[in-house]
């Protein structure tokens, strides 16, 4: 593996801890690839390629972090792959407002979400649509997280 010039043991453990967590990502996401192709039933094969989707996403995600790590601990000039967190360097009142607003369409597509869950509970386990809606509601969750982190940077 790479080592890291000029690092602490902790930069150096987690800079090995992520590039080995992207090389199982990599094995996981052929298996998954495999079982989308063998598969004989679509509904699978479907599922699976929505997971594919995400640990494509985390392959890249944890190769981000081990190359922001990279540049942080070797003290490179340049904006490392994973933006410095310079959330409040903005214009916070406008930046908050903004972000409130998003943070409230967010929860009302939560609500919206969790309804058509309601709606649906009866073909939940004939038809993959529920866990669908399931999902979105999920990812819905996800954005809220990152706005309201969001947030509480633009009010620093």
């Amino acid at each position: 593996m790479n080592k890291l010039v000029g690092a602490s043991v902790w930069e150096e453990e987690l800079y090995d801890h992520l590039t080995s967590h992207e090389q199982k990502e990599r094995e996981i996401l052929v298996k998954y690839q495999e079982a989308a192709v063998a598969s004989k039933s679509a509904a699978l094969a479907y599922l699976a390629s929505l997971i594919v989707e995400d640990e494509i996403r985390h392959h890249k995600t944890f190769r981000d972090l081990a190359s922001a790590l990279k540049s942080e601990a070797e003290l490179r000039p340049d904006e490392p792959v994973i933006p410095r967190l310079d959330v409040g360097k903005s214009d916070s009142p406008q930046v908050v407002e903004l972000i409130e607003r998003l943070i409230e369409n967010e929860r009302s597509d939560a609500k919206d979400l969790h309804h058509l869950a309601g709606e649906m509970k009866d073909v939940k386990d004939t038809t993959l649509w529920w866990l669908l809606v399931r999902l979105m509601e999920m990812d819905t969750a996800k954005h809220i997280e990152i706005l309201e982190f969001a947030r509480r940077q633009a009010r620093k």
